[in-house]
């Protein structure tokens, strides 16, 4: 369960009106409130005689590749001995570099590090609507997402909750991110209490976002959603249609330039000539290493730099998206 609610509580105990905007206030505030919210979910939980334990995360947690197992490895044990973990963003010392940004994000992340088969977030409207239903009384909810367009996107447009953050939009990332997992997610109103189980009979309630065929797994999902990228490779056509038809590894000699300080390992982006972003994955080579040799053939690039291959991104660590990621 991924729940906020820290700094909501902690205003509340210090006797604040208003969500500070100093990140030392909020700080604070998370510190003071994510107490007061484990007792009031073990309280609740423990009288279904269920245990519950407290996992605080950031956003770099998920970023290094060995926290991110380490999480994962604590879910499933947790899971195994059938506690419930509770989950929040860790606001006593994240700042923004390290932030998910909102709990739709976050839920996404844990529901995929779990391997969940549903994600279910809770909001205050039923759904995904055909326009933004608090404006427009003609709005309709749509039930099922197949696959998630721009037309989409456009209507998930507008403002989260005043003491909160997100929206539609950001529940639709949430979605996104499940989706390319092999999750199914459903979107809707926590107005009364049965919806859950509901919602687990299969009743149809809010909006349903329907997982792709073709899903992410183990690393390569840890390379699309949980690491930050370094550094940003930009490639000609050439190598743009060896990676997105042919399913080829990436070699130097169709990068074009070379942007950011990376190391050997770190994850990077991949962007074609129009600077639409078509993959992401692990580089065999530094920063460094990349700019002398990239747009030179392979035996120019491997007597430069004294290596068997130069290929800059192997197949094996990269991961390729649609066009219009």
């Amino acid at each position: 369960m991924v729940s906020s609610g820290a700094i909501a509580a902690g205003m509340n105990r210090l006797g604040w009106d208003k969500r500070p905007k100093a990140i030392p206030l909020k700080q604070a505030a998370a510190a003071t409130g994510q107490p007061l919210l484990m007792h009031l979910y073990e309280k609740l939980f423990s009288e279904y005689g269920k245990t519950v334990a407290q996992i605080l995360l950031t956003r770099e947690d998920l970023a290094i590749r060995n926290r991110y197992v380490n999480a994962q490895n604590t879910f499933e044990t947790l899971l195994n001995e059938n506690v419930i973990p509770i989950v929040n963003e860790n606001d006593t010392v994240v700042v923004d570099e390290l932030k998910f940004g909102d709990n739709d994000t976050l839920s996404a992340q844990v529901a995929a590090l779990c391997e969940a088969d549903l994600l279910v977030i809770f909001s205050d409207v039923e759904g995904l609507y055909t326009a933004d239903p608090r404006v427009d009384k003609e709005a309709e909810l749509i039930l099922e997402v197949p696959l998630l367009t721009d037309e989409h996107w456009e209507k998930a447009r507008g403002a989260g909750s005043r003491r909160g953050t997100g929206g539609m939009y950001t529940k639709l990332l949430a979605a996104d991110i499940a989706a390319k997992s092999g999750i199914s997610t459903i979107i809707t109103h926590s107005k009364n209490q049965p919806r859950l189980k509901n919602i687990l009979k299969g009743d149809p309630i809010g909006t349903f976002f329907q997982p792709h065929k073709q899903t992410l797994r183990g690393k390569s999902r840890w390379v699309a959603f949980g690491a930050n990228c370094s550094g940003t490779l930009v490639i000609d056509r050439g190598a743009a249609d060896a990676l997105l038809d042919q399913g080829k590894s990436l070699l130097s000699n169709g990068v074009l330039e070379v942007k950011g300080d990376f190391a050997k390992g770190d994850v990077v982006v991949v962007e074609d000539e129009d600077g639409i972003i078509i993959a992401r994955g692990q580089s065999r080579f530094s920063s460094q290493e990349l700019g002398r040799i990239a747009g030179l053939c392979s035996s120019e690039a491997i007597k430069i730099i004294g290596k068997e291959s130069n290929v800059a991104i192997h197949r094996n660590d990269l991961v390729v998206l649609r066009r219009d990621d």
